[in-house]
């Protein structure tokens, strides 16, 4: 059973722990910025049959990560509000260097 989790503050701690791997941060860091490319060019261009395209490069690009380099399963299973805050998070901390690259 999936330890309840009563705030993001507490969850996330435990996510990070799920990404000690740098290959697997860098990964979910490449998806996520390759995330945001895609949806500004989706809505830019008008071309909105591109935003299915979304999930699949968010999740690939970290499940990626998480099978072949961190050898766990992702948070997503358990908690899948709290991990996708936790991707966007961990993104901007490693985007302004709180967490190494």
């Amino acid at each position: 059973m999936a330890k309840e989790y009563k705030s993001f503050a507490e969850f996330y701690p435990f996510y990070l722990a799920e990404h000690s791997n740098q290959t697997c941060r860098r990964l979910h860091f490449i998806g996520s910025f390759l995330v945001i490319v895609v949806l500004c060019y989706a809505l830019f261009s008008g071309r909105l049959s591109f935003l299915f395209l979304l999930p699949l490069i968010g999740y690939g690009f970290a499940w990626v990560g998480h099978f072949v380099f961190e050898k766990n399963r992702p948070a997503t299973f358990q908690y899948p509000l709290y991990s996708l805050a936790g991707d966007w998070v961990m993104f901007k901390d490693m985007l302004t260097g709180k967490i190494r690259f």
